[in-house]
């Protein structure tokens, strides 16, 4: 048996391939199936399943193409009501793979419909737990996603009640030298404290994970809901699609259209500059958002933007182009490019530059708003009359901003402050916006 794992570091994803006598089971896989295919010829075996553990709501997964092209049965549970061809995996379900089994858990908690996969090796004992989003390495999902608002089963406390039963019902009487392979690593917005670790076994988590300790049920739910992260607002939309099924990736990225420099964009165009933000200050179009291509663009780039926005897409040069493409793709985003550009015409827009030493002279002089999360803002408020609306809702929340004074944004290290000072600078006129950038290195 070989198991291989597959990480996506931008999402904080792991995927999976578990290989038998040139027999291969894909587990969870991202969009793009090239990686999995490649790894298919290079051993010269053959696709004989595709797992997925739930209907993600955090990424596009292809087992809908990977089972249609390699014709190979997609399993997941029944209570996924997957719209595409699939076996049901539930309890009691298995399936032969080489001289391996492959066994099915039924563990709703971070979703209705979440199972993990036991591999048992050719003597039957219990291998390897591939967990999906139910148990993390120091954490367990959170049940905060998948909620139905008609199914009083679907409730974030209801969901929290199944993983309590789940954990201490189904994994937690594993083996404790079973191997543990979670669907998601440090920062992922599936956990709220998920270890940077890759695996792990039953056993360790038992003794280290804080969601697995000796706990009552009505404990474990208060734990399980406080301090959830924000959530994205197009995971909604990925569960949806996820479920019916993706469009093959290849010819979702070859649909977007791409132009030379020259055109022009309608009035009022959402537009997302991905280039550096030391490059876009000197010189943008008017009203666009400066989303910096770079680690978690695609988690920003559906928070910012709702799922039916259509919006351009403006790249660098041509390499960069086509990887900001490729992580739209990932969430889906890709089928609402109206266009990709690289550096358009007309880019001459310059971003105000902020006086630091008028700024720390006489703060009050401005309205500071930090863009931080509500749990980094309580850790620490280095300036505190700032204004704290969190970059997750500040197109929702920017009329909240008072427009007597200048303004100065601020985050942790500067990304969100770029995006989120652009972003306030496309609607506020009557006031320069400023971004602190990474000078708030020097305050907190």
């Amino acid at each position: 048996m070989t198991i291989k794992q597959f990480e996506d570091k931008d999402l904080a994803h792991f995927s999976y391939i578990i290989m038998s006598e040139g027999k291969i089971a894909i587990l969870d896989p991202a969009r793009d199936p090239r990686p999995y295919y490649e790894y298919a010829n290079l051993y010269d075996a053959r696709i004989e399943a595709v797992i997925e553990t739930h209907a993600h709501a955090d990424f596009v997964s292809s087992h809908f193409e990977i089972g249609t092209t390699k014709e190979a049965p997609i399993y997941v549970s029944k209570r996924t009501c997957a719209a595409y061809p699939h076996v049901s995996f539930d309890d009691g379900d298995y399936f032969k793979l080489g001289n391996i089994t492959l066994h099915a858990i039924n563990t709703p908690g971070h979703s209705p419909d979440s199972i993990c996969v036991l591999v048992k090796d050719e003597t039957g004992r219990a291998h390897a737990l591939f967990s999906g989003d139910t148990l993390f390495i120091g954490d367990v999902g959170r049940p905060d996603l998948h909620e139905d608002k008609e199914r009083p089963d679907t409730s974030h406390e209801a969901l929290a009640r199944a993983l309590y039963r789940s954990t201490r019902d189904k994994i937690m009487t594993l083996s404790d030298d079973v191997i543990l392979y979670p669907a998601h690593g440090a920062g992922s917005l599936c956990g709220k404290a998920i270890s940077d670790a890759h695996d792990s076994t039953i056993g360790a988590e038992k003794q280290t994970n804080p969601a697995l300790k000796e706990m009552s049920e009505e404990a474990f739910v208060q734990y399980l809901l406080a301090g959830q992260p924000f959530v994205p607002v197009y995971f909604a939309y990925d569960v949806a699609l996820n479920k019916k099924g993706a469009p093959d990736f290849k010819a979702g990225i070859s649909a977007v259209p791409v132009v030379v420099p020259g055109g022009t964009f309608p009035k009022d165009a959402i537009i997302i500059d991905t280039r550096p933000a030391i490059v876009f200050k000197k010189g943008h179009l008017p009203g666009a958002i400066n989303l910096q291509n770079g680690a978690k663009f695609e988690t920003w780039l559906g928070t910012i933007l709702r799922p039916e926005e259509e919006y351009y897409l403006i790249a660098a040069d041509e390499a960069a182009q086509k990887e900001v493409i490729r992580k739209a793709a990932k969430i889906g985003y890709e089928t609402k490019i109206k266009a990709a550009v690289i550096y358009p015409a007309g880019a001459t827009e310059a971003s105000a530059s902020l006086d630091l030493n008028a700024f720390q002279q006489q703060p009050d002089a401005f309205t500071i708003i930090d863009v931080r999360q509500p749990d980094e803002v309580k850790t620490s408020t280095p300036f505190p009359r700032s204004l704290a609306i969190p970059l997750a809702v500040l197109r929702k929340r920017r009329p909240e901003i008072p427009t007597d004074k200048p303004i100065v944004v601020h985050c942790a290290s500067g990304y969100r402050s770029a995006a989120a000072s652009s972003l306030l600078a496309c609607k506020i006129h009557q006031q320069p916006v400023y971004d602190l950038g990474e000078a708030i290195q020097n305050y907190l």
